[in-house]
């Protein structure tokens, strides 16, 4: 049994109440790990650590401050494998997969964000031939960063990197659920030789540690990723406190196939979009709709392909999906699929739990689940699932297929697949989502922005649009002296 611990001001410690939680390994089906559990006190110390720290880090200037993330990310490219295996261990995804996208992203994000300090602008304006303004960005103080358990380490550090890259010091809570490789990156701080107190861990569940760091009124700013019940409670309380913002909530995303697509690439692509990690990340293009001249062709090759996207042990390196996080997520997924099927669906293939042997036999397994006849009014095309799941609907014309791609609540991203440039440019501004990809899918780049609309969000990261999220803006105004 592992125990984890918070990591305040450089320091692994306990849970002031002592208190624990436990960690589960899902395709196991066993407990593996206990981490804190946190609360308000536990969240005071990490801020004041990170008050304490913040005007020594603020004024150590960029060239050092990238240095420092610079050797961050060096270390954990060097601990890779270890990291891949414990991501997996703890959230259940294939630990190829966690090698390819979760730690290597994570890598990426640490040295992005660092090389970006490098090509910060201030703006300057002559208002008359005696005044000049200029601009200047500086630091917040203290941010909170609250993560979710479908890509743990991934989405913490998009988040820690360019907060402390521009300057400010983090207060840190991952999803209770995945905590393993967060406390392993606190080792990895360490040995960088990052100040204490520069990035804190506090682990612990939403309504104690998570509501704790919201109400802190030493905190200047939320950024937030996970579901869009949590993200609009967690507006509501920090709206009157008037800290910044930046949400990225649910999304439940089109994946629009036009009858002049590339079917073949459509239907691979689609496979992935649709199931890649278990179908647990919030880009999956979990509503396909395929014009029907071509919907049958489309079906035909979606099943045949979906049937060959192995379900298994995730340390197995032919196993293309794992298992979901917890036993209770995987009730939740198969009641939407019972749902489906009540109110008229049809199940093409998949729609049950996975029984796997050995180590594995009492893990959350689901097969890949492909849906058809679904009335579009159902809660399972309305609603993020959040797994192997997905509902296949033809449609006739494109204002009809844009029509359907709008009416759920969400708006994070699309997809769509057609080789006419003026369909692709009309259809992309139509469809209300903040990401739109015209013939593939996640194909992501730290410059632009990141966010949805709607449901799906508010603020923007990435690039630029972090360093605004992270930065106070001030203008400065100079009345020169008359020659």
């Amino acid at each position: 049994m592992q125990t984890l611990k918070n990591f305040i001001n450089g320091q692994f410690t306990d849970p002031l109440s002592k208190r624990w939680l436990d960690v589960e390994n899902p395709a196991r089906g066993r407990i593996y790990a206990q981490c804190p559990n946190s609360d308000a006190a536990d969240i005071s110390l990490a801020v004041e650590a990170a008050r304490r720290s913040f005007p020594a880090w603020k004024a150590l200037g960029e060239d050092k401050r990238a240095a420092y993330l610079l050797k961050v990310a060096d270390i954990l490219e060097k601990r890779m494998d270890e990291f891949a295996e414990a991501e997996s261990r703890d959230q259940g995804k294939p630990v190829s997969l966690a090698r390819s996208m979760d730690i290597s992203r994570a890598t990426a994000n640490f040295r992005f964000f660092a090389t970006r300090l490098q090509h910060t602008e201030e703006k300057a304006f002559k208002s008359s031939e005696h005044v000049l303004h200029y601009t200047e960005r500086s630091p917040l103080g203290v941010v909170g960063l609250i993560t979710p358990w479908n890509l743990p380490l991934y989405l913490l550090t998009w988040k820690i990197a360019p907060a402390i890259a521009f300057g400010n010091t983090v207060v840190c809570k991952p999803s209770e659920i995945t905590p393993l490789t967060a406390f392993m990156l606190c080792d990895v701080l360490n040995e960088a030789g990052l100040p204490p107190g520069v990035v804190n861990m506090v682990f612990g569940d939403g309504p104690s540690a998570g509501q704790a760091l919201v109400e802190h009124k030493n905190v200047r700013a939320i950024s937030f990723t996970g579901g869009t019940k949590t993200g609009a409670h967690l507006a509501t309380t920090a709206a009157p406190l008037f800290k910044k913002l930046s949400l990225e909530l649910g999304g439940k995303n089109p994946n629009i196939i036009f009858e002049d697509a590339d079917l073949a690439t459509a239907v691979q692509v689609s496979v992935r979009s649709s199931f890649l990690n278990q179908g647990e990340i919030c880009l999956c293009g979990s509503r396909i709709y395929v014009q029907k001249s071509v919907y049958e062709k489309f079906l035909e090759g979606f099943v045949e392909q979906t049937k060959k996207f192995k379900v298994g042990d995730p340390s197995h390196s032919e196993t293309r999906m794992g298992a979901l996080v917890s036993a209770s997520h995987l009730a939740k997924v198969d009641s939407y699929v019972k749902l489906a099927v009540a109110d008229g669906g049809r199940i093409l293939c998949g729609g049950k739990r996975a029984r796997l042997e050995g180590e594995c036999a009492h893990g959350y397994f689901y097969e890949p689940t492909i849906l058809v006849n679904v009335p579009h009014h159902s809660r399972a095309i309305q609603e993020e699932i959040f797994g192997p799941v997905v509902t296949v609907t033809p449609f006739e014309t494109e204002a009809e297929a844009i029509a359907l791609a709008n009416e759920p609540e969400y708006g994070l991203s699309a997809s769509l697949w057609t080789e006419n440039l003026s369909r692709a440019h009309r259809v992309a501004r139509a469809v209300e989502a903040g990401i739109v990809w015209v013939n593939g899918w996640l194909l992501r780049d730290l410059r632009v922005p990141f966010g949805g609309m709607k449901a799906s969000g508010l603020g923007r990261e990435g690039g630029d649009w972090s360093h605004e999220f992270y930065t106070e803006t001030k203008d400065i105004c100079i009345q020169l002296r008359h020659s």
